[in-house]
């Protein structure tokens, strides 16, 4: 959440190993190791708070994305 509104935006689709959900992970900006770095956030947040990952929610497992307000954008699949 500290990262918001910075760029680029980065985010990246994972299987949990616990109970098999699935998760986005999203950041701003530079990245930190700090234990709390990332935050939980309800999908339904999400338009307000980061509109522009939104339309990559659907990738498969395994996505990553970089992206940015000047229209760069790269989506990869990561083995």
């Amino acid at each position: 959440m500290s990262t918001l509104g910075r760029m680029p935006i980065y985010g990246v689709r994972q299987a949990l190993p616990e109970g098999g959900n699935i998760s986005w992970f999203f950041y701003c900006g530079e990245y930190s190791d700090a234990t709390d770095f990332y935050q939980p956030v309800h999908t339904a947040h999400l338009r307000e708070l980061l509109p522009a990952v939104v339309k990559y929610l659907h990738l498969p497992v395994g996505t990553r994305f970089i992206i940015d307000d000047q229209g760069y954008e790269d989506v990869w699949r990561a083995e």
